[in-house]
């Protein structure tokens, strides 16, 4: 069971992973020790599953960012298996989710430029014998970035 104070802790740290236990018990109007300790038992109950920080891409000259539809041939295990084992160790491919609808996979990448796109579905994702059509849309902006979950 989460109560108001895990779920105001909850927030914060959505915003932002590296605030202290100090910091964390000043916001919620607890001492240093019982934040900690309210944050080590969301970790341990599997709510809180990680702490990553937030990349700036273009920084990095990952200056194209695409959403990739993925249409299978096939759905057959051993067949799809070259599929996801593109897609869990390219690291242009930054998140992935299985649908419902026409395409059976959508992916977010990251690449270079628009040569490293086309190579990444050309040369990587439409050889593999599984897939069957691949549709891609280029990101011209992010109006909002990716956002905390509505706790």
């Amino acid at each position: 069971m989460i109560d108001d104070t895990d779920r105001r802790l909850l927030k914060a740290i959505q915003h932002n992973a590296g605030l202290t236990a100090q910091e964390l018990g000043d916001r919620l109007n607890l001492s240093a020790s019982q934040a900690g300790r309210r944050r080590q038992r969301l970790e341990q109950a599997g709510i809180v599953t990680g702490a990553r920080a937030v990349v700036s891409p273009e920084t990095l000259g990952l200056n194209v960012q695409a959403f990739v539809q993925v249409q299978m041939a096939t759905h057959d295990p051993d067949k799809v298996r070259a599929f996801t084992r593109v897609v869990d160790t390219r690291p242009e491919i930054v998140s992935a989710w299985t649908l419902t609808g026409e395409a059976d996979y959508l992916l977010r990448v990251y690449c270079t430029d628009l040569g490293a796109l086309h190579r990444l579905i050309h040369e990587v994702i439409l050889p593999i014998p599984a897939v069957a059509r691949v549709q891609s849309q280029i990101v011209m902006d992010q109006q909002k970035p990716d956002a905390p979950l509505p706790i």
